[in-house]
């Protein structure tokens, strides 16, 4: 184990990265955050899925997303959809597509979520979320090989995912 100057053996280290979301707006007791750091899916297609999520209710997003797995629902695609066909039952956009390996990872991230807020001792069936974005991590710097000894880079960008929950007011 290695030991840095200043830490006793008992000690961890934090992660150094944060949430884009402003922490001021957040109340802690009221809302829950997970993230997915370096996930190895499209960050393209994590960007829509999210986008997709936003503003549902908990229960209603992870049946999306399952539905989506099994493809029966399609993820509108706003921004990144040239040449892109339509898909049966999009209303205000008809460009889409079903990313299955980014909705599970996405859905294990809010699954993450859900259970920090079970753990915070929030009632489930009132959580929305408020907060789902994703945008790109570390490149992955691979080697392919080419004619004549040759080799070309390849490149795999990996994706950073994070999801707030809050906590409806009951009625």
């Amino acid at each position: 184990m290695l030991l840095r100057v200043g830490l006793r053996i008992g000690d961890i280290e934090m992660p150094k990265w944060g949430y884009s979301i402003i922490q001021e707006t957040l109340d802690p007791e009221k809302t829950a955050k997970a993230s997915g750091r370096e996930l190895k899916v499209s960050h393209k297609a994590a960007r829509e899925v999210c986008r997709a999520v936003r503003g549902m209710m908990l229960s209603t997003a992870k049946e999306y997303l399952r539905g989506v797995i099994a493809m029966k629902k399609a993820v509108p695609y706003a921004r990144y959809k040239k040449k892109l066909g339509h898909r049966r039952g999009l209303v205000r956009t008809f460009a889409g597509r079903y990313p299955i390996k980014t909705s599970a990872q996405v859905l294990r991230v809010i699954e993450a979520a859900e259970s920090n807020a079970e753990n915070k001792g929030l009632d489930v069936d009132r959580l929305r979320i408020i907060h789902a974005a994703a945008y790109p991590g570390m490149k992955i710097k691979r080697f392919t090989p080419r004619a004549q000894g040759r080799a070309s880079p390849k490149y795999n960008t990996t994706t950073h995912v994070e999801i707030v929950l809050d906590e409806k007011p009951g009625e």
